[in-house]
């Protein structure tokens, strides 16, 4: 059995979460308490608590996401778990690359939060409200879909954002490109065609100056190579180094998150297993609609854990 760990991406945040580690394990109260320290603030209660409009703000819930996720690790870790000779990669949806990352010890768990704060906060900046919008475009070919962006890129920018996989790609960029493409795309057979509620046309060109500020802020932090392999978000091939990984996450920002391609590559390369580590079971159902033969596990909480714990030290 080849193990990868996963870890969510935005949209997989819920009022709650991380609450029932933080009451089961010191260890996971631990990682809540320094990244509180960390932002100077209690994003924890916020996490625990709501209220819900709160936490959604992209600045709250890309540090969220990662602190549950690293508490799950850590919590593993004081397990047993030795995450070099048990895992073979690990890979995160877009914020969730930053959880990985630190999982694998290229960054440090209050450099992750300041990071993920500045990117959130950049990101939310770079584009007025209203300005931007993205789209889930369901039951239509990669091909189609590249072909439709590049019809409605006549009157604004418009890419495809992510290819999760299962059918479902998600295209952002200015908001009259992003209908005429939803349109476009009904017109050539898509099963549906869904303007999504989110507050910026993340991971498009528009993106360009939260790149920027990613660019400087990931120039400050102190990084590693991982101990596992990262499949990159733009790439979906192994990398190792910490400056190429800088350099490709400062990409991400305004590239494709390309999900789909990853998780077939890790069915290629003999990984039989996902562990998705965090928040919900969005990569889990992904994982099992792009490629059968790979199994998807999301360890959350308690009784999740017991389970991987008894799994992964078989």
């Amino acid at each position: 059995m080849t193990i990868a760990f996963t870890f969510p991406g935005q949209g997989s945040q819920a009022v709650g979460m991380g609450k029932d580690l933080a009451e089961n394990f010191a260890e996971a109260r631990a990682v809540f308490e320094e990244v509180d320290e960390a932002l100077g603030e209690k994003l924890s209660d916020v996490m625990f608590n709501g209220p819900e409009d709160t936490l959604t703000l992209t600045a709250n819930a890309q540090p969220a996401l990662m602190a549950v996720s690293i508490a799950v690790i850590r919590v593993l870790q004081a397990e047993g778990l030795d995450l070099q000779s048990k895992v073979a990669y690990v890979a995160g949806h877009s914020l969730g690359e930053y959880s990985a990352l630190c999982a694998a010890g290229t960054f440090s768990l209050a450099d992750t939060a300041r990071l993920l704060r500045i990117r959130g906060n950049a990101m939310q900046a770079a584009v007025p409200v209203g300005v931007g919008a993205m789209a889930a475009i369901i039951g239509l070919e990669q091909a189609d879909v590249v072909a439709v962006c590049e019809e409605a890129a006549a009157i604004g920018a418009c890419q495809i954002a992510n290819d999760n996989g299962g059918g479902q790609i998600v295209i952002s960029g200015e908001k009259p490109a992003v209908e005429k493409a939803a349109g476009l795309a009904t017109d050539k057979g898509a099963k549906r065609a869904i303007l999504l509620p989110v507050s910026a046309p993340f991971h498009s060109k528009l993106m360009a100056p939260a790149a920027e500020a990613m660019h400087a802020a990931l120039a400050t932090v102190a990084k590693s190579d991982p101990v596992v392999p990262l499949i990159a978000n733009v790439r979906a091939a192994p990398v190792t180094g910490a400056d190429e990984i800088a350099s490709l996450l400062v990409e991400q920002v305004t590239g494709q998150v390309r999900w789909r391609e990853t998780v077939e590559w890790f069915a290629a390369n003999g990984v039989t297993t996902l562990y998705e580590l965090g928040s919900g079971k969005v990569l889990t159902g992904l994982a099992r609609r792009i490629d059968k033969t790979v199994n998807g596990i999301s360890v959350s909480g308690p009784a999740d854990i017991e389970a991987a714990v008894a799994a992964l030290m078989a």
